[in-house]
Formats: structure tokens, sequence, C-alpha cells
């Protein structure tokens, strides 16, 4: 096994999941109308786009304002992740174009690797599960490890952390404004991909992407390796990238 440069410091990839590793979005946006139906709220696809990738809490609070308590507030996120995982496992889960072969390669290259997500670390265990993917990954970082959502940096420094390394040795894999903003205001490099569709490709650019890809099938180990260690640069194209 190859097991990268062992003269040169440590680099890592942290993942975001839904959007970048899969794509359960329109599951998360069934469970969170279902919820609003029972509360007598709609719940639209504009309120889905603008809370999408933030923690239960926040999503809430947009949803409700401030006339629930704090153990509403937990009970109401419960009982949508219940109805999340319950779909997922009904319907299955498949790893998102070229995200398997980017794993192995980074896995193989001992580039280290973790999760860093906005999401409940049961809703994690059951993608890692369902896409056969926890070997890849030395550590995971949920909701339960923070306290502020992206665009708040925290995620990603504490998943940076867990892995040992320094900000400015991590590229984050994003799909959102959000995130890409979070990984800029960690001191990361960020790898936006617009597969899914939530966020243009203009907006990833202007919240500081230094690349922007349709999907995974378009970056390489190497191009993780140039990136960590390029001056920071937003660059028009992974195929600029010597």
């Amino acid at each position: 096994m190859n097991r990268g440069i062992t003269n040169q410091p440590p680099i890592g990839v942290i993942w975001d999941v839904d959007g970048t590793l899969v794509d359960t979005a329109e599951l998360h946006f069934q469970a969170w109308q279902a919820l609003c139906q029972e509360l007598g709220r709609e719940f639209t696809r504009a309120d889905f786009a603008a809370t999408f990738g933030r923690r239960n809490p926040d999503i809430i609070h947009y949803l409700f304002g401030d006339r629930l308590s704090c153990h509403e507030v937990s009970e109401l996120g419960d009982r949508k992740e219940v109805m999340y995982r319950a779909a997922a496992r009904s319907t299955g889960v498949q790893l998102l174009p070229g995200v398997r072969t980017l794993l192995e390669g980074l896995h193989e290259s001992g580039i280290r690797q973790a999760i860093g997500s906005s999401a409940p670390l049961e809703n994690i265990n059951l993608i890692m599960e369902l896409t056969e993917t926890r070997r890849f990954f030395e550590s995971i970082t949920s909701s339960e490890d923070t306290q502020r959502g992206k665009p708040d940096p925290q995620v990603f420094q504490v998943a940076a952390a867990k892995l040992a390394l320094l900000p400015e040795r991590c590229v984050v894999v994003e799909d959102a404004v959000a995130g890409v903003q979070a990984a800029k205001a960690g001191g990361m490099r960020s790898i936006g991909v617009t597969f899914v569709g939530h966020h243009p490709e203009a907006k990833l650019r202007g919240a500081g992407a230094d690349v922007v890809i349709k999907n995974l099938e378009e970056i390489s180990v190497e191009t993780i390796r140039i990136l960590i260690g390029r001056e920071s640069r937003v660059v028009d194209s992974p195929n600029v990238l010597p």
C-alpha cells in the first residue's frame, strides 16, 4: 500500500455528508414537510433551500420562532430524524459519482479523512452503514460535537483537531454556501460540488471555494495535494492545476 510521501507533513480531507458523499436531500425535505404538516405549518422548497445544512435547533427556530421550549425543540428535531432514518433504510442510499474512487485513493495515499457534518451522529452512522464507508474515516464530527452551526467554522475546526491537523493542512468538501464559508472562516481550503444543485457554481465561488466542480470524478488525490501546497486563491477549474 502506498501511504503517501512520508517526509511531508500529513494532510486531511474533511467531508460534509449530504450533497457531497450522498444525496438524501429529498428524504430530509419529506421529513420536514411531514413534521410541519403535523404542526399546521407549510414547509416549502424555499424553506428547505434557506435551511439545508443547518443544525436542527437553528432550522426549528427559523420555522417556528421563539415560541418553543428547548425541550420541545429537541423533541421535534428527534421526531424529524426518526422519520428521515426510516425513509433512508427503506429506500437505500447510494454514493454520488466519483466518491468511492476518491475515498479509496485518499485512503491508499495516507491522506487522513474525517466527517464534518451538521447532522446527528445516528444519521451519519446510518449513512456509513448503508454505503459501507466507515473504514475510510478516522473520525466523525456531528451536531452533538458543536454548539454553533455553519457558516461558523466550529464543525470543521473540531474535525481538524480530531485528525490532529492544523486547519491549513485540511481541505473541506462541501456543496453548500454556508459550508464553504465555514471552511474559509476556519482557515481551510475547500472544494465546492454542484452535482445535487443546492447551490450554483457562482454562489460557491463567491463564498470562497478554491475549486468548484460538477462531481467528484473531476478531483484526484493530486488535486488535493496541490490545493494544500498552493498559495490561497480561487482557481477557475481543477483542470488548471498542474
